[in-house]
């Protein structure tokens, strides 16, 4: 995210989840560090340890202290709440809007890899899954298997989709890809691409189809606050 809510000048930015959730909740309570340290019974280079470093584990003891102390539960100042579907959090603080990226910010963030989703013409209609994905040249590759439902996608115009929602700061983007997908038959394109793809398929089995989709358009959103 190149957006950020930035704590007081005087204190660093939170790295952890944990430290991120910390700072944000404090924030919204108008609570310095330091106010924040002294209710919860802790120094204040502990609490700005725990902001600032994504490794650390506090006790318990320490964990509940501060939950009640920020009028929040455990479980949200852990991220127990993980498993709920993105943006199912709070709405971001300050203005949020929707800004158009460009389509060299599109691509800067489709490079960075990861799992997209496809939306593959079927008989019975549209049918979207998620795919691992690489950027090679340019061009949008996964690794699937014939008789499987992202390798229906060859010869067809597809949509393609990769999205980052932070539920901590209310902020996030997507960017979406319309082209024609292929399967990748020549022997030697197919060994470049073993060589140079970035993801791997999660499932088990035996992945050898490249679907390769050559984008005709790239946009893109970003939600700023």
């Amino acid at each position: 995210m190149t957006e950020q809510v930035r704590p007081a000048a005087t204190e660093a930015a939170p790295a952890g989840d944990l430290g991120r959730r910390i700072a944000r909740r404090r924030t919204e309570l108008g609570l310095s560090l330091k106010e924040t340290a002294t209710r919860a019974g802790m120094a204040p280079a502990y609490l700005r340890y725990l902001e600032e470093h994504p490794a650390a584990a506090p006790a318990a003891g320490a964990l509940h202290v501060l939950a009640e102390v920020l009028h929040t539960t455990v479980r949200e100042l852990t991220g127990g709440d993980t498993d709920l579907p993105p943006g199912a959090g709070p709405q971001a603080s300050g203005r949020p809007g929707i800004a158009e990226l460009s389509t060299g910010e599109c691509r800067a963030l489709l490079s960075t890899h990861g799992v997209g989703r496809i939306a593959v013409p079927t008989v019975t209609g549209p049918v979207v899954v998620p795919v691992n994905y690489s950027v090679v040249a340019g061009a949008i590759v996964f690794r699937t298997a014939p008789g499987t439902t992202p390798s229906q996608a060859a010869g067809c115009q597809v949509a393609f989709e990769v999205d980052r929602i932070d539920d901590v700061f209310g902020q996030g983007w997507s960017v979406l890809v319309r082209g024609r997908a292929r399967t990748v038959t020549d022997p030697d394109e197919a060994h470049r691409l073993d060589e140079a793809a970035y993801s791997r398929p999660w499932v088990g089995g035996r992945r050898d189809q490249w679907v390769l989709i050559d984008p005709l358009t790239i946009t893109g959103r970003r939600i700023t606050v």
